[in-house]
């Protein structure tokens, strides 16, 4: 009878631990998300269990720290929730440890990872990383079976569409994996990265300009006049066929239309002009890599304090030309003179812009990045 009470009690203290625990993860990660899409919460940010305020504390290093003990604590709840005996006083250690330790103090890695120390953008990749290791860790505390007994095989590897407890836990170590690999990476290596990514897009869209420039109208003005009556007529009879596909509508959409022959609006021109200056925005890009990134340091010195504002004026403009690019592609496609000339003056007036933030190095007033940067500075007004 004893026993019995016993094992009831500490069933029962599981459940309260549970809800706690949920509870606290759902307030964290709404916090967390705010940061990570840079919306400013109008509540006040939840103050953690323990939240180390010391200025030698460094943010990601608190934030490996953590996410490595929440994957070694995530491994004893799987293992726990699996294997006989069911043992609730030992899952609710597990919990009391995570909600005293290393949960609060993820939080706490981001609330200090202060964007004037470390850029906003790697205030808010921490944040989403971290915002990822609570969403995907409550999930797995959702799955504790509070019935006393194990989980059912169906809910281990799971069924009908439903995330077992191993594959949930799976997703936990690589959420944790990717803030532990943040630390490793420092903030120059994930600034780094990020504009690689931005520069590959960049040369995807040269080569499929590139491609595009040496496609040819194989017709001429008469065989296009002759035909346009048979387009018409073709057009007006799918449209009367009720059979014509989604599918082959969507490829007549996509199919970027052909640089006339005789060229009224000088469209070849202008794409000539264009892939001339993407491919020294490219260039841009690498050398900013090079010669800026990979020698910033993070957190700046007391005489390199304007260097985290420079690097989040900087950023936005990086990540925005390509999508800027892509937009004065389907320009090009669509043969839209006017749309196209607005595109790549504002394409070329922000590489501009950028090339200028980064002619000074972090230090002193002048290198080789700076020269090479004057002279991509005339060749991008005047690639000709």
């Amino acid at each position: 009878m004893a026993s019995s009470n016993a094992a009831s009690e500490a069933l029962e203290g599981l459940k309260a631990v549970v809800k706690t625990t949920t509870d606290l993860i759902t307030q964290l990660e709404a916090f967390l998300h705010t940061i990570a899409v840079n919306k400013v919460s109008d509540a006040a940010a939840p103050p953690p269990p323990s939240s180390p305020e010391s200025e030698s504390v460094d943010a990601l290093s608190l934030a490996h720290d953590s996410a490595t003990l929440i994957k070694a604590h995530t491994t004893k709840l799987s293992l726990l929730i699996i294997n006989e005996p069911f043992t609730p006083s030992a899952l609710t250690k597990v919990l009391r440890e995570l909600v005293a330790g290393p949960i609060p103090a993820l939080t706490s890695a981001v609330q200090i990872c202060d964007a004037d120390k470390y850029t906003s953008v790697a205030r808010q990749d921490l944040a989403w990383r971290c915002y990822r290791v609570l969403k995907e860790l409550k999930s797995l505390v959702e799955i504790i079976p509070l019935d006393g007994k194990t989980l059912p095989d169906a809910q281990k590897s799971g069924s009908k569409g439903d995330r077992g407890s191993m594959a949930a836990t799976g997703v936990v170590w690589a959420a944790c994996d990717d803030v532990v690999l943040l630390k490793k990476l420092g903030i120059a290596g994930l600034l780094v990265k990020k504009v690689e990514e931005y520069r590959d897009t960049l040369k995807d869209i040269l080569e499929e300009l590139k491609e595009y420039s040496e496609e040819v109208d194989e017709d001429d003005d008469d065989d296009a006049n002759a035909g346009q009556d048979d387009e018409i007529s073709n057009v007006t009879d799918q449209m009367q066929n009720t059979h014509i596909s989604t599918q082959q509508m969507l490829d007549d959409l996509m199919n970027p239309r052909h640089i006339p022959r005789d060229d009224p609006d000088k469209i070849r021109e202008r794409l000539e002009s264009c892939l001339k200056r993407l491919r020294l925005t490219t260039l841009l890009y690498t050398a900013i890599i090079k010669r800026r990134l990979k020698d910033v340091r993070i957190p700046p010195t007391t005489a390199q304090a304007s260097v985290t504002q420079r690097l989040d004026e900087v950023l936005p403009l990086l990540k925005r030309l390509p999508h800027r690019f892509g937009e004065v592609a389907c320009a090009f496609y669509e043969l839209e003179p006017e749309a196209i000339d607005r595109g790549m003056d504002s394409c070329f007036f922000d590489a501009f812009a950028a090339s200028e933030m980064l002619m000074k190095p972090w230090e002193g007033q002048r290198d080789e990045f700076t020269e090479w940067a004057e002279k991509f500075q005339v060749g991008i007004k005047k690639p000709d």
